[in-house]
């Protein structure tokens, strides 16, 4: 078996959390290829050394000193090399670093380092060879990874070095210049290093332990999810849920590839265990028919209505084509026989709501046009929704005991999720309300 592991910045803050993470790795000894994040947070006022670095890059642009910024950055590796007993040369890192730093460097080269920094360390800590993103991780001009011709790179330096740490967050360019993903971006790279070696696992080690059911700063102690589906996941993480870098899941649900969340505080918690699909012994019969709940505010309802509007061809699609001219996104169109619903992000038709509400009178000539403000959008997601029969009866009920008025309801055609509209001021009143739902109901 061989398994890929990523460790984020609050796993790799200090010499105390690298000894944490060297007992995890050591722990299994399929656990062979490594990637790190930059150093994080220590505690609360604390700033992540990737911060620091963003700043050396603007105080460099507005010709300020960064002096005592840089020295604060090696200070936090020099404390690590001192508790971790280290022997390399991180002074001369530094020195080669900062011989770089100037108005031409880019911001890209400057962020990447805090990732480079801390593999260097992390290699020599727990014994395995380093490996620099830029040797294998190639991106297009364009600014998208070149799967194929990365996934190839990697596989060849495997072979010939079977453990290996990698820095995350960047890779490079045809030019040769360092490119970086988003925010985050050390997630993708661990998914991509586990889809280019075809590893049977990908574990994902951060402070929490695992996908909580609902945001634990709206729902106290919420329970965590043991098994998600990618499909899940993804619903989970459009309508708001923090949980994985977006582009984390391509790599590995295209190779099948398991996606284990794990916490590095609790090395033993069971954490969350993502996958394509899970077979029936996988699945607890007991499990609840909700895996979890997210939500987004802000947005507004556009509801158009008009007498026989079934009976016009084209309509919805005119108004459609009013949103594309205005470059509108749209979320979801609920509709009936003689009206229909846009859902948009409130932010995208504040500063042109007059002039969309114009073009879409001219468009279409509707009897009425209405506009609800200050709507949550809130998603139930669930693979065991569809085996459940009046999931949404209880889910009216529930809310309406509780006072809480739908403005919008929508099941998605695969039928694992159900979007509820309501006011902004229930946004978390209805997540408490749908979380206790789902520990009561089987």
């Amino acid at each position: 078996m061989l398994k890929v592991l990523k460790f984020g910045g609050s796993s790799l803050a200090s010499g105390e959390t690298f000894e944490k993470v060297k007992k995890i790795v050591e722990a299994d000894k399929s656990r062979a290829i490594v990637i790190v994040s930059a150093p994080g947070k220590r505690y609360s006022g604390d700033m992540k050394v990737t911060d620091l670095l963003y700043l050396v890059q603007a105080h460099i642009k507005y010709s300020a000193s960064y002096d005592t910024l840089f020295n604060e950055i090696k200070e936090r590796y020099r404390q690590i090399h001192k508790y971790c007993n280290l022997t390399q040369d991180i002074e001369k890192e530094f020195d080669n670093i900062y011989s770089r730093l100037n108005k031409k460097t880019s911001v890209d080269y400057i962020a990447s380092r805090g990732e480079y920094l801390n593999a260097k360390l992390m290699a020599e800590y727990l014994g395995y060879t380093f490996v620099d993103s830029a040797s294998w991780l190639y991106f297009n001009f364009n600014g998208k990874v070149d799967f194929e011709k990365s996934y190839k790179a990697l596989s060849d330096i495997i072979e010939n070095n079977p453990r290996v740490v990698i820095p995350g967050f960047y890779g490079v360019t045809p030019d040769g210049n360092v490119k970086t993903f988003s925010r985050g971006g050390s997630d993708i790279t661990g998914a991509i290093a586990a889809a280019a070696v075809n590893a049977d696992m990908y574990e994902n080690w951060t402070d929490v332990s695992g996908i909580m059911t609902a945001d634990p700063r709206i729902v106290d102690n919420p329970r965590p999810i043991q098994n998600v589906t990618f499909a899940e996941l993804r619903e989970l993480s459009y309508m708001g849920a923090e949980v994985l870098h977006e582009e984390t899941v391509f790599p590995v649900r295209q190779k099948n590839i398991p996606l284990y969340i794990k916490n590095t505080n609790d090395m033993n918690a069971r954490g969350t265990l993502i996958m394509e699909a899970f077979d029936d012994d996988l699945e607890n019969k007991n499990a609840h028919f909700i895996t979890g709940i997210s939500g987004k505010k802000n947005y507004s309802i556009i509801t158009i209505a008009k007498n026989r509007m079934n009976e016009e061809i084209g309509y919805i699609r005119r108004a459609l084509e009013v949103f594309e001219r205005f470059s509108i996104p749209i979320e979801h169109i609920p509709s009936s026989i003689d009206s229909f619903s846009v859902v948009v992000s409130s932010s995208n038709i504040e500063s042109n709501m007059h002039e969309l509400i114009s073009a879409l009178n001219s468009a279409l000539s509707p009897d009425t046009i209405k506009i609800d403000n200050e709507i949550s959008l809130i998603a139930i997601v669930g693979r065991k929704l569809q085996a459940n029969i009046g999931i949404a009866g209880k889910i009216f009920t529930a809310l309406g005991e509780n006072d809480i008025n739908i403005k919008m309801i929508e099941q998605g055609a695969d039928e694992i999720n159900i979007i509820i509209g309501v006011d902004d001021a229930n946004f978390k009143k209805t997540i408490r309300v749908l979380y206790n739902l789902s520990e009561v109901t089987e």
